[in-house]
């Protein structure tokens, strides 16, 4: 793809926008009020408002490999309290999707230089959890699975902060798990039980607030 191919395009959309709103653009520069923070992959297949079907402006959107939220990582920690405490969300929702290649690298044993402590996160998901998985023989089945596994720990550790905490007790919050099969395009719901979640973890994570 030619870069002057991104700005032709970019007029279409704008003509487009605008040929179903004159005040599209000015709404939208009058900011934000999202209800939805959408934390996803990096992944160049997987876009948030297109397979949501929604527009700029409905979804506040953190990526990165393999959909990690880390308790060390300060972008993904400035994100949630920038959504949760001053945008006010409704909803986190943790995607992943089939076809990771992080969770796909995770598994094996390559030695992968700056990736390897970013990896470790996923490994660490499956030593929880190592019991279960050693018991698929598929590998497929067996990665798939990780997937949907990554993606509730990434639940529980969004569980584990303080600003979330607080909009929990406020019932202000939901936390959801999905993965997107990109084979069919559709989203899956994992229909995690925060509640249980939540009861499980917070008689060592639960913050005095």
């Amino acid at each position: 793809m030619q870069i002057s191919e991104i700005f032709r395009n970019n007029e279409r959309w704008v003509a487009e926008k605008l040929s179903g709103d004159p005040e599209y653009f000015t709404n939208l520069s009058k900011g934000q009020a999202p209800d939805i923070l959408y934390i996803g992959c990096s992944d160049s297949r997987v876009t948030a408002e297109d397979m949501m079907g929604l527009n700029p402006g409905d979804v506040f959107v953190h990526r990165n490999i393999a959909n990690l939220v880390i308790n060390t990582d300060l972008s993904a920690a400035s994100v949630i309290n920038y959504a949760v405490v001053h945008l006010n969300v409704k909803h986190i929702v943790i995607c992943g999707h089939y076809g990771c290649g992080g969770v796909q690298a995770a598994m094996g044993a390559k030695d992968l230089g700056i990736l390897n402590p970013y990896l470790r996160e996923i490994r660490d998901v499956y030593r929880l959890h190592r019991k279960v998985l050693n018991e698929i023989e598929d590998d497929d089945l067996r990665y798939k699975r990780l997937v949907e596994l990554n993606v509730q720990e990434q639940c529980i550790n969004v569980a584990k902060i303080a600003e979330v905490q607080k909009a929990y007790r406020r019932s202000a919050i939901t936390v959801h798990g999905w993965v997107l099969d990109l084979t069919s395009g559709k989203i899956i719901d994992l229909e995690i039980d925060m509640n249980a979640v939540l009861r499980d973890i917070m008689e060592i994570y639960e913050l005095d607030l």
